[in-house]
């Protein structure tokens, strides 16, 4: 026998439905792990070649680790997070994705101006930005509700 699906619940002041939000920060920090390991082990392969080359042009490569990071990092995001599904691999792997408040979909620049916000924030004002979800009504965190974005479950 099939079990019947749960009834959507909607918000009275905003309409929205509910249960796409159920979890959302848990595996927002979750994808958030997830991507940090994958870019990690990208940035790591790229060191090596950084470091191959480096020895190839007699240290004038290694320039390349000023800005290796955010060369690999930006296109992560903006391909990914600014693409046809909106999320990274790790949001992906976690269940959630960015959409916009307008309903259009996010593009790479608002992806990438999403990523620096994200970042700037937490440099300023560490996890804190994590508090704001909590007192949220769709657990969006600052960059969330000044950018007009939500994470929600797929």
């Amino acid at each position: 026998m099939a079990q019947a699906q749960p009834i959507l619940t909607l918000d009275p002041e905003t309409g929205d439905e509910v249960r796409i939000y159920d979890g959302v920060l848990r595996r927002r920090i979750g994808g958030f792990v997830i991507d940090v390991v994958i870019i990690s082990l990208i940035v790591a392969v790229a060191a090596a070649v950084v470091g191959i080359i480096g020895v190839l042009t007699l240290g004038l490569g290694w320039l390349l680790y000023a800005i290796l990071v955010p060369m690999i990092v930006l296109p992560y995001v903006a391909f990914t997070l600014g693409g046809p599904e909106q999320a990274t691999p790790g949001m992906r792997m976690a269940g959630v994705k960015l959409v916009s408040d307008t309903g259009k979909p996010v593009d790479w620049a608002l992806a990438l101006v999403h990523y620096v916000l994200f970042w700037a924030f937490n440099t300023v004002l560490s996890p804190f930005i994590l508090l704001v979800a909590l007192f949220t009504q769709r657990k969006r965190t600052l960059h969330d509700v000044l950018l007009g974005t939500s994470v929600v479950r797929m």
